[in-house]
């Protein structure tokens, strides 16, 4: 195919070295520095036609282009700030690569990413972008996005500099009311025997909650995976904290004995890269888990690289879900715009759609406002809002109906979360089949 990179050229596109290793924090201290709300990091991805990644990795090393591969780390889990002056990263599980700046232009000197090359291995040539835990302030602006990260860099201890929010005290005791909505206090299930990765800014380690519960984790945003920020900490809780909390604390966990995998794609200041989304994705698949959860994304159109590790998830049996956004925007967020990614909205505890939740492409819908889950130490708990909230409602409520039938995996535990629904009297842009419901 012809690839067009017309669109890759404009005066947008950030100029600069960004090389495979550059951190999350270094790419977005420079996208403050050139100014503007382009949220294109500088980097490229290439997507490749299933079956020619080969033909792809020749073709990316014809220049003499140094270039790692994920297979080549441990369980797939990429440590790209270790790699150097490396050109490009193959993701295998996804088949994609990311492509660093200075390596792209050289393709592109040389013709092979041209509009008048003919490939048959290359799907797609786009963009990398930043992303953003979906609730964060970072919403409010990219500027200001990188204006939270230019901070935090400077403070030595974040968590002793900045006192943390009063603490929040739970106004009832049983069960949350996402829980009480989903009916997931009153199933049989537990998600036993089912992994659940949760794609965020890592968890909070020694959670007294957790204690005892096997944890795999995994970093990819260059930082440890215990949780500085709060929001992976929160959505872990919701799809997979404990049936029983100590003291008066109301349940708040939905698959309280599935196998936790934790990836960190997100740095402690709550921003990644598509890349390292996709990294994530591409262990969580590679660890056979069967549900995904992503609580994270930004306004940026469908990325090839998106929907070729959801179809890669559902041809393996297993299912990503992610947050629509919060920008109240017809346009559904990356990377829940994805056609093979299961797009999750928001709704009050009226069960009305939250305000602040993206509509357009919209699969189902979860609890999302005033969501009351886990937190990292000394607050222990808290209570937030966002579409974010109510993805860990659906990739928990996936994981007990995935336990009570070995047949519901992949595109079936798609069909049947929404077959089970409650229905809702609203829109399916705004509530897609309508509230999640466990088994």
């Amino acid at each position: 195919m012809a690839i067009d990179l017309s669109a890759l050229s404009n005066s947008s596109t950030p100029e600069g070295d960004f090389s495979i290793a550059s951190s999350v924090d270094d790419l977005l201290l420079a996208a403050l520095e050139r100014g503007g709300d382009s949220l294109e990091t500088g980097r490229y991805l290439v997507t490749f036609n299933e079956g020619q990644e080969s033909a792809a990795l020749k073709q990316l090393r014809s220049c003499g282009i140094y270039g790692a591969d994920s297979r080549d780390f441990a369980e797939q889990t990429v440590e790209m700030n270790t790699m150097g002056d490396a050109g490009f990263l193959y993701l295998s599980e996804v088949n994609a690569a990311l492509i660093s700046s200075s390596a792209f232009r050289e393709l592109g000197s040389a013709g092979l990413l041209s509009a008048e090359a003919e490939s048959d291995s290359i799907a797609a040539v786009e963009p990398e972008y930043f992303v953003f835990a979906s609730n964060a302030d970072y919403l409010r602006g990219f500027a200001r996005a990188a204006q939270v990260i230019a901070e935090d860099l400077g403070s030595k201890d974040k968590e002793s500099d900045q006192a943390p929010p009063p603490e929040t005290k739970p106004d009832v005791v049983g069960a949350t009311w996402g829980l009480v909505a989903t009916r997931a206090n009153v199933s049989n299930y537990s998600g036993s025997g089912i992994k659940v990765a949760i794609l965020d800014t890592g968890f909070d380690l020694g959670h007294p909650d957790f204690v005892g519960r096997p944890i795999v984790s995994a970093t990819f945003a260059g930082q440890p995976v215990q949780d500085l920020h709060g929001h992976g900490t929160h959505c872990t809780g919701t799809a997979c904290g404990p049936v029983a909390p100590a003291g008066s604390t109301p349940r708040y966990g939905i698959a309280h004995q599935a196998r936790i995998h934790i990836g960190k794609v997100l740095s402690n200041s709550g921003g990644g890269t598509t890349a390292t989304v996709l990294a994530g994705m591409n262990w969580a698949i590679s660890q056979g888990c069967e549900v995904i959860s992503m609580s994270l994304g930004g306004q940026i159109p469908v990325q090839a690289a998106y929907t070729n590790a959801g179809n890669a998830a559902l041809s393996r049996g297993l299912l990503i879900v992610a947050a629509a956004g919060n920008a109240s925007s017809p346009n559904t967020g990356a990377p829940a715009n994805s056609p093979s990614i299961m797009s999750v909205a928001s709704l009050d505890p009226s069960l009305a759609p939250s305000s602040f939740s993206n509509y357009g492409k919209i699969e189902i819908a979860g609890p999302g406002r005033d969501v009351f889950s886990s937190w990292p130490r000394p607050m222990r708990y808290n209570t937030i809002s966002g579409t974010s909230m109510a993805t860990p409602h659906v990739a928990g409520c996936a994981a007990l109906w995935a336990q009570s039938n070995p047949s519901l995996r992949g595109m079936n535990l798609w069909r049947r979360l929404q077959a089970s629904a409650r229905r809702l009297p609203r829109p399916a842009s705004r509530v897609g089949a309508g509230l999640v419901q466990a088994p």
